[in-house]
């Protein structure tokens, strides 16, 4: 298989992924691990195309960016409210990311903890799904600060690769009351400083290979896995929204469940002779 058919297909499972409770990068290293590649060599791929679903984002959710930016300017709480959620959401994996990286980085080469992780989230998404009240919160900017805050916290959940950040971001905002919709939109908004942190740290800890063209993947990968991720993921949003209000998150736990189950035992032979 070329290094260009394995982008594409990278780039299709990443938008495919991004945005649903399943977890993109658990699905990336996992797709990596069958291909036969070294973790470590798409690891930054891995990475940077996850900034060609944020753009599906900023595309889809335009108009309220720019009603957002169009309140600032004349001051609406609203507006503020909107942008002083994102930010408090985003804080907390914005300085455990910096403070952990280093581990986070090693997580990121386990094919084994992103099988646990889907099973074990999976499980959990049903728990939460069973037992969690929807509150009466209609958008982002009608949240109080302290929600989003724990919000935020529950994000960080997705430091091990397999969790999904969108799931933690969805689920905690189940637990906190915040309606399915609302819930999806916030994972959707609080991914942009998110990811783009992430993308940024990724970059410059690895400039001068990029930079020197160093190891089998370069910036003509990552540009063709970007695209088919930004296409691909803006399909997926734009049904995904209508899905869960009407019929929630099970099936993506169930999905995980078998995922993981599967993971463990096709990959359990390669694992343990490492």
């Amino acid at each position: 298989m070329t290094l260009t058919i394995t982008a594409i297909l990278l780039g299709i499972v990443e938008g495919l992924t991004e945005f649903l409770p399943v977890s993109s990068t658990g699905h990336l290293i996992l797709a990596t691990k069958i291909f036969g590649y070294d973790d470590t060599e798409w690891n930054v791929f891995n990475i940077v195309i996850q900034l060609g679903a944020i753009l599906a984002v900023v595309v889809q959710f335009w108009r309220t960016f720019w009603a957002v930016g169009h309140g600032l300017l004349r001051r609406e709480p609203l507006a503020f409210a909107f942008v002083r959620n994102v930010l408090v959401a985003f804080m907390p994996a914005a300085v455990l990311g910096v403070l952990l990286k280093k581990r986070i980085d090693v997580l990121l080469t386990s094919a084994s903890v992103v099988a646990w992780a889907l099973l074990v989230g999976g499980i959990a998404i049903l728990v939460v799904e069973r037992f969690s009240k929807q509150g009466d919160y209609e958008g982002v900017g009608q949240l109080p600060w302290h929600k989003a805050l724990g919000v935020g916290f529950f994000q960080c959940l997705a430091m091990i690769p397999g969790m999904s950040r969108s799931g933690s971001t969805i689920m905690g905002s189940l637990c906190m009351g915040i309606n399915r919709r609302t819930a999806a939109e916030f994972s959707f908004f609080l991914a942009i400083p998110t990811m783009m942190g992430a993308t940024t740290l990724q970059l410059w800890s690895n400039r001068h290979a990029l930079a020197s063209g160093m190891g089998p993947v370069g910036w003509s990968e990552i540009g063709i896995g970007f695209v088919v991720a930004f296409v691909v993921a803006l399909a997926v949003i734009r049904g995904f929204v209508a899905y869960i209000s009407r019929s929630g998150f099970a099936p993506f736990a169930w999905y995980r469940i078998v995922v993981g189950v599967a993971a463990l035992i096709i990959l359990g032979p390669l694992l343990s002779h490492r």
